[in-house]
């Protein structure tokens, strides 16, 4: 299954300046706990937004640059170069940024989305999707604490 996770601001804000724009340590868990284990595909500069690479997770980098390299990730040129990498039948995430996501979003069959109560001024964006094709599956809220600055949802979306 190929599945997009992010964290997006109502205005489908994802990041500015390669940085995200909250600190929501629930979020990380539930990405750590989904993602752990299995391929996450991302562009180049996702990863090298990075202090490292993730623990226990195969690191898939999407790149124009033909001669990129990042010791022990797979790195491919296209969305299709890294779906062919991962294993058929297993869950695969796709975690960002936003022109990555634009690429997936046709090949995805689950969207998670942690979906962050504010607008905020962003140069990526989470891709627009349709309820058409999009069946809003589980939706958790979270109100905000002293760990977190806004209230968010955790929302789960199965194609139709």
């Amino acid at each position: 299954m190929i599945i997009l996770i992010a964290a997006a601001a109502k205005n489908n804000a994802l990041g500015k300046d390669n940085q995200l724009l909250w600190h929501l340590p629930d979020d990380f868990k539930r990405f750590k706990a989904l993602t752990s284990g299995h391929y996450i595909i991302m562009g180049r500069k996702t990863f090298e937004s990075f202090p490292k690479p993730l623990p226990n997770r195969v690191h898939v980098i999407i790149t124009r640059q033909s001669d990129y390299k990042a010791e022990n990730c797979i790195v491919v040129g296209s969305m299709e170069e890294a779906l062919k990498v991962c294993p058929e039948n297993e869950d695969v995430y796709v975690i960002g940024g936003g022109e990555i996501y634009d690429l997936a979003l046709p090949f995805a069959d689950k969207i998670e989305l942690t979906r962050v109560d504010v607008s905020l001024e962003a140069d990526a964006f989470f891709p627009e999707f349709s309820e058409d094709d999009w069946k809003l599956e589980t939706s958790e809220f979270h109100a905000k604490d002293e760990k977190h600055v806004y209230n968010f949802v955790f929302e789960t979306f199965i194609r139709k």
